[in-house]
């Protein structure tokens, strides 16, 4: 007798649970895994809000990321950026994003506001940047550090559709040009 005909063990299938919105949250995301494309976003975008009304603060990031994640998954051909859009979320509502801004603010706040505002988006522009597109080499990160404000600010939201260091080069190259 294998384990899986065990009168212990219950297969439950995913499709077979129900209307994926009379499901609990935890078990709407499995279910969110197995619907059609042309739902899915608009199952994701109900699960956020539910997700808001119902889970404890605590849980709600990892909510907030296991929808993110599934639909980047689900939507292949898409950035993380298009599909955060798709959803009506940004960047700034993810742990990878509050973690690199709490530790570029706490920097930032040893080295008097506008400098340190300026060191933190450098600080999270830079650690983005590396977990992009790989260890930036010397001079590329240099050229990152002498970037005004503004053009760190546009940097950050531009490298969310990078997937190389050319694609780096390219924007530093038409931000030269200007």
């Amino acid at each position: 007798m294998t384990q899986l005909s065990s009168p212990q063990v219950t297969r439950l299938y995913l499709d077979e649970l129900g209307d994926i919105r009379s499901l609990p949250v935890w078990v709407a995301l499995m279910v969110l895994t197995t619907i059609d494309e042309a739902q899915t976003t608009q199952e994701a975008k109900h699960l956020l809000t539910r997700n808001q009304q119902e889970v404890p603060p605590a849980q709600n990031r990892a909510i907030i990321e296991l929808i993110t994640t599934i639909m980047v998954y689900k939507f292949e051909d898409k950035s993380q950026r298009e599909v955060e859009e798709m959803l009506g979320i940004t960047l700034q509502e993810t742990r990878v994003y509050r973690e690199i801004l709490a530790e570029g603010e706490k920097r930032g706040e040893q080295r008097g506001e506008q400098r340190g505002r300026e060191q933190g988006e450098k600080s999270l522009v830079l650690r983005l940047l590396t977990r992009q597109v790989g260890e930036l080499p010397p001079e590329v990160r240099q050229r990152v550090e002498s970037l005004s404000l503004e053009q760190l600010e546009n940097l950050g939201e531009a490298l969310l559709d990078f997937t190389s260091m050319t694609d780096l080069d390219a924007w530093l190259a038409r931000l030269g040009d200007r």
